[in-house]
């Protein structure tokens, strides 16, 4: 079994959302595979816990798509869904670009003042090409905004419903093209907040939020065994 080694060394018994929240990620980073098999016994060894919690999550990451059940024969890691891709990215366009109007319309001295930093420590991690560390800072950035806004919990919906969306983000950080492209975006955002220009916040963060999207077939291609399901769909951006 790949990659079911970091948490175990910082505590030596996981919880239950703790063993989520790293299968979660190594799922989202590629670092566990489509088609790799995973057992609820060797994970619930590995972590130090019963086969209840990890049942649980086993549950959580089905409902997440992040895994099959083949009656009598295993459960593995899922392919990324096309169609639910897009059914993600309507979602968080639907509700990020209203809520980063209002954080533009909001947003105090010290709060630009976060965001700055966080674009900082961006800068350095796409330098360093570490894409984990800066997959996370994307997400505090967004997930900051959405706080800003006054809508803190409006982010625990976007998180949900972007989960197989966040694997094409993933992917789409190892294209040559991405990193400056997406820092421009990022700059582009803050720097609209900063100066309570809320229609060029939202034009800034729908074509962001786009960017990955807009590179489907490409990433696809590049990385057939990550995918399953093709075509259009009806709430494709245009």
């Amino acid at each position: 079994m790949a990659r079911l080694d970091n948490l175990a060394k910082m505590a030596p018994r996981a919880t239950g959302q703790q063993v989520y929240e790293d299968l979660h990620g190594q799922i989202v980073r590629g670092e566990l595979t489509p088609g790799q098999a995973l057992s609820e016994t060797k994970v619930a060894e590995h972590y130090g816990l019963s086969r209840t919690p990890v049942r649980e999550v086993f549950w959580r990451l089905g409902e997440d798509g992040f895994i099959r059940v083949i009656p009598q024969v295993g459960t593995f890691v899922a392919p990324i869904n096309i169609p639910a891709v897009y059914d993600s990215q309507f979602v968080r366009e639907t509700l990020e670009c209203r809520a980063v109007a209002d954080a533009a319309r909001a947003a105090t001295d010290p709060a630009i003042g976060v965001l700055r930093t966080l674009l900082a420590d961006q800068t350095a991690a796409m330098k360093s090409r570490n894409f984990a560390t800066f997959f996370a800072l994307d997400e505090a950035m967004h997930r900051t905004l959405m706080t800003i806004a006054g809508r803190p919990f409006v982010w625990q919906v976007i998180t949900g419903a972007k989960a197989q969306l966040d694997r094409v983000r993933f992917l789409s950080l190892g294209d040559e093209e991405w990193p400056s492209m997406i820092m421009d975006q990022h700059r582009g955002i803050v720097d609209c907040v900063a100066a309570h220009d809320p229609a060029g916040a939202v034009r800034i963060m729908t074509a962001h939020l786009r960017t990955a999207f807009a590179a489907i077939g490409r990433i696809a291609t590049a990385h057939e065994d990550f995918f399953e399901g093709s075509g259009t769909h009806s709430d494709e951006p245009e």
